[in-house]
C-alpha cells in the first residue's frame, strides 16, 4: 500500500463520521466527548484536506452533499475496522479492573441490577461499572455497551449469548383504581378501563388480548416509552399497566388484575461480543450477572442457564 497516497487526518475522518451519523455538530461533539468548536475544526480541516464540501446547513441541522454521501461507505468501513480492533484488544485485556458497560432496560436497570453490581463492587472493586439505561437495543458490535440483557433471542452474528430465565409478565394496578371502575373480575369487564402503555399500536393491544382483553386505543390516554414512567403513573391509581411479577408482586401499592389468567412468558438474555467476551473483566460481570438473574427461574428453566451461543449465524 503506498501510504504517501493517504493525506488525510483519520482523525478527522471519524469527526465526519460521527457528525454524519448525529445529523449534527452539537450532537456528534457530545457523543465524542469532545467540544463542539473543535469537531467543527476537525470536519473543516478534512474539507479542506480532500477538497470537496461534505455537509450543507439545513435549519440547525446537516445534511450531507453528494459528496459527502459518496465517501460515507468508505469512512463507514474504516469506523466499523476501527471498532472491530477495538474489541480485539478488549478481548486481550486481562486485569480484573477497568470500565464494563452493560445495557439494560430500565426496569432491568432500576430493579435487578442495583443489588447485582453491589455484589460486583466487593467482589471486583476494580471494576467500574457504566449502566446504559435504554428500552433500544445497544449494538454491541460498535461498542455502544460490553453487555446487554435483552428479552428476546439474539440473531447477529459474532454474538455469545446464554437464556437466563423466563419471567412472568402480569398486570396490575391499585385498588383505588379497581374499585373505582367497579372492581372487575373478568377481562370483559375491563372493556372501558384505562390502561397505561407504550403507544397505541396494534401491537401493544395484540399483546394484550394475552390476557383476554379486547382493547381499542380509547383505552389508552396515558402513554410513555419509559417503563418507570408507566410504572409510576400505574403506583399513583391511574390506570391499569403491565410490569413482571418479581417487581409487581413486591410492590405494595398495587395488586394483580386477572391473577388467574395466564402470563405472557418473557424471556431473558445475557448477550456480550464474542472477542469482549474473552476479555476477564467482562467474562467475570457476565457470569456473575448471569448467575443472579438466574437465582429466581422455574426448575424446568435450569437446562437452559449454561447454554452458551457462540454462533456465525445467530443464537439458537
Amino acid at each position: 500500500m503506498d501510504w504517501r497516497a493517504v493525506n488525510f487526518d483519520w482523525n478527522r475522518a471519524r469527526a465526519f463520521l460521527v457528525t454524519a451519523e448525529e445529523g449534527s455538530l452539537s450532537a456528534a461533539a457530545r457523543a465524542l466527548g469532545m467540544a463542539q468548536p473543535t469537531l467543527g475544526r476537525q470536519v473543516s480541516a478534512l474539507e479542506q484536506e480532500l477538497g470537496v464540501a461534505l455537509f450543507e446547513r439545513v435549519g440547525r441541522g446537516l445534511t450531507l452533499t453528494p459528496s459527502g454521501l459518496d465517501l460515507m461507505d468508505h469512512v463507514r468501513g474504516m469506523g466499523e475496522a476501527a471498532a472491530r480492533m477495538s474489541l480485539a484488544a478488549s478481548g486481550k485485556a486481562q486485569a480484573i479492573e477497568g470500565t464494563v458497560s452493560i445495557s439494560a432496560s430500565e426496569v432491568d436497570a432500576a430493579f435487578r441490577l442495583p443489588a447485582i453490581i453491589g455484589k460486583l463492587r466487593q467482589m471486583a472493586p476494580g471494576i467500574d461499572v457504566e449502566i446504559v439505561a435504554t428500552n433500544s437495543e445497544s449494538d454491541l458490535r460498535r461498542r455502544e455497551a460490553d453487555i446487554a440483557i435483552r428479552n428476546y433471542r439474539p440473531t447477529q452474528p459474532n454474538l455469545v449469548a446464554r437464556k437466563i430465565r423466563d419471567i412472568d409478565g402480569r398486570i396490575y394496578a391499585t385498588l383505588g383504581y379497581l374499585e373505582s371502575i367497579g372492581n372487575p373480575q373478568t377481562p370483559q369487564a375491563l372493556s372501558g378501563a384505562d390502561f397505561i402503555g407504550f403507544n397505541r399500536s396494534g401491537e401493544f393491544i395484540a399483546a394484550m388480548t394475552r390476557f383476554g382483553l379486547t382493547l381499542t386505543a380509547k383505552n389508552f390516554p396515558i402513554l410513555s416509552e419509559s417503563h418507570l414512567v408507566q410504572w409510576s403513573h400505574v403506583r399513583q391509581g391511574l390506570g391499569i399497566g403491565i410490569m413482571t411479577s418479581d417487581i409487581g408482586d413486591a410492590e405494595p401499592a398495587v395488586v394483580q388484575v386477572l391473577p388467574d389468567v395466564d402470563p405472557i412468558v418473557i424471556p431473558v438474555w445475557l448477550v456480550t461480543h464474542r472477542e469482549v467476551h474473552t476479555s476477564r473483566r467482562v467474562r467475570l460481570v457476565f457470569d456473575l450477572v448471569a448467575s443472579e438473574l438466574g437465582r429466581h427461574e422455574r426448575p424446568e428453566q435450569t437446562a437452559y442457564r449454561d447454554r452458551l451461543v457462540e454462533d456465525g449465524g445467530g443464537a439458537q
